[in-house]
């Protein structure tokens, strides 16, 4: 498995896509007006305590208020509300929490009221980006992430991934953790924890605990609300998470981003430091590594994908629905039932691209394709488990109910990710898909009439705007298909023909004499 990340730069924003063996399995934006990311700690004021909900509005600095539920107060909520006051005072100057006196847990089926005013001062960390009209969701149960570790503050647990499936190795962190975890705080091992060693775990620890410190001083004398600690920038947080062996170049069109990146790696993982290059092509950076096109095909209603299958997505208020369908295709399966299997097998592994590239979070139901084999059900069961497992998301999947859904949930941090994807009919008012859609369709067919064995000379009826665009170049499309195929496909520009409108012709060559 080969891993890439690619970085476009410009004066406003920055675009991260994360390409796994040339595929686009995540796409993320960094604005530099984006106040309110996941990770990122407030010192806010409390709002409306409504005793109702058992939760209360915040005012964090976003025009809603940030929601605040009993449950996301974390037991050790009035240790932190007496450090607030102490170091607030400006006296307690002890950020260590070695020789800080714990308050008791508050109970888990208590009231917001008993712990919580109106007026008060209390850090609070986003859990949840604002999505739509809501403000953030937030929770007083900070955590601070570090490569190997998160650090709780407060806390006296330590805990390992699940992800760790090793008993023994996960024994063994947990040794390593409590050797070196400081009074007052908790520890969580990550999954890039395994088989590090102590002298790592350390290092990242005390990362953590200056970051911690540096919280703490901007605590005093500081008006609400306002954030005292930000999360890594978008870069460096992609790398912190999914940075392992598997990454082969890291690429950017800013030479200032480069050296960041570059030192960042030096801490993080010094061995990969050689893999950051700078783009120096006339080509756009996304245009050079093919993820425009990527993005074209991707974000659409309808996502094309191999042996003419296909999904359509539908979002609603509610939940997003995904319909899988096998296209007009016939193969040599032998029977439904395997033409079937095949085609939501490879609909299980496109799905759980979507899911990641388009961060699509809540309830997801999938319609498969029927299949009475309960074999076969649980085959496919299992590849959309293993298909999703590199998704850092928390998610969950059942298994297909009786009428061949699969539902998921999948945790929701930030907006779901929307790209137009259609552009301006040049025959009449209203919009058609882009050209680079039309041609990933056109493929489609394609594929599956040379899969059929058609020995036939083949002719493409285009309009005259696509056929231009087919063969344009000595390395056109058109080529590409030849060197595919080994056979060359006649493209005929029809003036009659709409922009997005095709058709293939089949002419059976005449035996020779």
């Amino acid at each position: 498995m080969k891993t890439e990340l690619i970085i476009r730069s410009n004066s406003s924003d920055i675009d991260f896509a994360l390409l796994r063996d040339g595929k686009l399995i995540e796409l993320n934006k960094e604005t530099s007006d984006n106040k309110f990311s996941v990770g990122d700690i407030f010192l806010a004021k409390i709002g409306k305590v409504m005793t109702g909900l058992n939760a209360a509005f915040v005012n964090v600095g976003y025009p809603k208020d940030g929601f605040l539920h009993y449950h996301d107060l974390g037991p050790q909520v009035q240790s932190l509300n007496k450090f607030i006051k102490k170091v607030s005072s400006g006296k307690y100057k002890e950020f260590t929490l070695k020789n800080f006196r714990s308050e008791d847990d508050i109970d888990k089926n208590g009231g917001i009221n008993d712990v919580l005013k109106s007026g008060q001062n209390l850090l609070v960390q986003i859990v949840k980006e604002p999505i739509s009209t809501k403000g953030p969701r937030i929770s007083s149960e900070l955590s601070i992430a570090g490569r190997y570790l998160v650090l709780v503050p407060f806390s006296d647990r330590v805990s390992v991934s699940q992800k760790i499936q090793d008993n023994k190795e996960k024994e063994r962190l947990k040794k390593l953790a409590k050797s070196i975890k400081p009074k007052g705080f908790g520890l969580i091992l990550r999954t890039v924890a395994e088989g590090k060693k102590v002298a790592e775990l350390d290092k990242d620890l005390q990362n953590s605990l200056d970051r911690w410190k540096s919280l703490c001083k901007r605590i005093p004398n500081n008006n609400t609300p306002t954030k005292i600690l930000s999360e890594l920038n978008r870069a460096s947080s992609i790398l912190r998470d999914v940075m392992n062996d598997s990454f082969t170049s890291i690429i950017t069109n800013d030479e200032t981003l480069k050296l960041e990146i570059k030192e960042y790696l030096q801490e993080i993982y010094p061995e990969k430091e050689n893999i950051v290059k700078l783009h120096r092509s006339q080509v756009p950076i996304f245009e050079k590594y093919g993820i425009e096109r990527q993005i074209k095909t991707s974000f659409g209603k309808t996502v094309s994908m191999s042996k003419g299958a296909y999904l359509v997505i539908e979002h609603t208020e509610a939940l997003h629905v995904i319909d899988v369908n096998s296209g007009n295709r016939s193969n040599k399966a032998k029977n439904q039932e395997e033409t079937a299997l095949e085609v939501n097998l490879i609909a299980a592994t496109e799905i759980a691209r979507q899911l990641q590239l388009r961060d699509m979070g809540g309830i997801i139901v999938v319609d498969f394709i029927d299949m009475k084999s309960a074999e076969n059900r649980q085959i496919l069961y299992q590849h959309l488990k293993e298909a999703m497992s590199l998704d850092r998301t928390k998610h969950k999947i059942l298994p297909p109910s009786k009428f061949g859904l699969v539902q998921i949930t999948r945790q929701r941090v930030r907006p779901e990710l929307h790209i137009k994807t259609r552009e301006p009919n040049p025959n009449k008012n209203g919009e058609v898909e882009a050209p680079i859609v039309l041609v990933d369709k056109i493929e489609g067919e394609l594929e599956r009439i040379m899969n059929n064995g058609n020995n036939a000379s083949i002719t493409l009826n285009v309009h005259p705007f696509i056929a231009a665009y087919l063969t344009k170049g000595v390395n056109s499309i058109r080529f590409k298909w030849f060197v595919k195929h080994k056979k060359w496909i006649k493209v005929l520009p029809r003036d009659s023909y709409q922009y997005l409108q095709y058709k293939f012709f089949f002419k059976k060559k005449k035996k020779s004499k």
